[in-house]
């Protein structure tokens, strides 16, 4: 599995409105830092946590991501570099006030299979303060993923 493929399937669960779709590439342990700050530990309180969002404020939204870059830290652990922006439910474009930043590790779990999992995802919310281009900039950047 391509270490990329456990990013999208997240944002595959977030689409769906599924805390578990968007949970499982978590593994078991894993962590989970939130835009405010919410560290939930454990992939059953990461879906759990998500679920309701979903259900409620985040029903119908859509989340666009992209990866900038992977590092292997070591040949089973990696590190990914992603943004991300929402486009909520009735709209039609991302909303630059909710461009978010993700740093995930990965971590390779059966090196027989090569099967990995994220072990912790942070997810910061972009201010580039007194710096509006650079929040344009990367709007425009996943308006581009939209449209892919």
């Amino acid at each position: 599995m391509a270490i990329s493929t456990l990013y999208f399937q997240m944002i595959d669960g977030w689409n769906r409105g599924s805390g578990s779709i968007f949970a499982a590439p978590f593994a078991e342990d894993g962590d989970l830092v939130d835009f405010d700050g919410t560290h939930l530990k454990g992939l059953q309180n990461i879906a759990s946590v998500h679920q309701q969002p979903f259900d409620t404020f985040l029903k119908g939204s859509r989340l666009v991501g992209k990866i900038r870059n992977i590092r292997f830290l070591t040949p089973d652990v990696a590190i990914m570099h992603a943004v991300g922006g929402t486009i909520m439910d009735g709209q039609t474009d991302i909303e630059p006030e909710r461009n978010s930043i993700h740093t995930i590790v990965v971590k390779k779990v059966d090196p027989n299979n090569g099967h990995w999992l994220i072990t912790a995802f942070q997810n910061t919310r972009v201010q580039y303060f007194g710096r509006p281009q650079e929040t344009q900039r990367l709007t425009e950047e996943l308006r581009h993923e939209l449209e892919r």
